[in-house]
């Protein structure tokens, strides 16, 4: 069901670079608790709307769904039960839609991601969207903390006549906390295939020699929050065109580009509740452009 890569930072400890506490080192080489949590949910269309075709949930993450309006989509929302991630830990999540299905995927709260003593955490999200189904990843923020270590990689599946939207984000720090990040280990990857071939492939890594230059101005410059949201659909060149003028109207950072078959937009800004700004904004005219279905604002966002 699911590929579990097993790796090992080669990152020094993230206790004090260079100067681990006795204890601390005799805690790294320990064998420590790891969370190994997984969910599976498959949805398909029905004559009465969108229905629960599959689910399989694994402790720490565990599924809810929301009754949230009388239209024909559904709303899942994922939970991560331990309240974060910590180094060593995994997390994999499948979601597929199929035939008419119309389903919204979101996350409860910001995923947090802990400072880590070894290993980094791992996150693999597989979406596969099939049929005429429309399908959006919608998670809320995740929150990258000082020596936090994770590895997370987005893997999409979509075939023609299905539509479309995943989005993630990161915080690397948050300004209005104070936090800085001076040192620790991101990867975020993803990789996209229609129709079964490879259309889009997308990489971002930061680690402990890279974070102290991520301030230039040919690397992040001032950007702490920046999002990755990637469209498939029908009408891509219209639909091309109003992104980018919704881009344009944000007060973020924003870009739009068609890549092959898909459209390519990235967001970014100062402090995290500016990009959650700009993101709700962005949605709610896409909502509006696409029409009734689920690329609004999920509700979860607002509780």
């Amino acid at each position: 069901m699911f590929e579990v890569i097993h790796e090992r930072s080669r990152g020094k400890s993230a206790a004090r670079p260079g100067h681990p506490g006795k204890g601390e080192s005799a805690m790294a080489k320990a064998d420590l608790q790891r969370a190994v949590g997984a969910i599976r949910v498959a949805f398909a269309g029905a004559a009465h709307g969108t229905e629960i075709s599959d689910l399989y949930q694994k402790f720490p993450m565990a599924v809810a769904f929301p009754n949230i309006d009388a239209r024909r989509r559904k709303e899942a929302v994922l939970i991560n039960t331990s309240g974060g991630v910590a180094g060593g830990d995994e997390i994999r999540i499948e979601v597929v839609a199929q035939g008419n299905a119309s389903v919204a995927v979101t996350t409860q709260a910001a995923e947090k991601i802990y400072r880590a003593l070894d290993r980094p955490a791992r996150i693999l999200t597989r979406l596969r969207a099939e049929g005429n189904a429309r399908l959006a990843w919608l998670p809320q923020e995740t929150i990258v903390f000082n020596q936090a270590r994770v590895a997370r990689q987005t893997e999409i599946d979509v075939s023609s006549g299905t539509e479309l939207l995943a989005l993630e984000w990161l915080v690397l720090g948050r300004i209005e906390s104070g936090e800085e990040i001076l040192g620790g280990y991101v990867r975020d990857s993803w990789r996209i295939r229609v129709d079964g071939r490879l259309a889009w492939a997308d990489g971002f890594l930061a680690s402990d020699q890279v974070f102290p230059q991520l301030r230039k101005a040919a690397l992040l410059s001032n950007w702490r929050a920046i999002a990755t949201m990637i469209y498939f659909g029908p009408h891509l060149e219209s639909r091309f065109e109003r992104l980018r003028e919704i881009g344009a109207s944000l007060e973020c950072a924003c870009g739009v580009t068609i890549v092959g078959a898909i459209i390519v937009i990235r967001i970014a800004a100062i402090a995290s509740a500016d990009l959650s700004r700009g993101l709700r904004r962005f949605l709610d005219q896409l909502d509006h452009e696409l029409g009734s279905g689920p690329f609004g604002v999920p509700k979860m966002w607002s509780c």
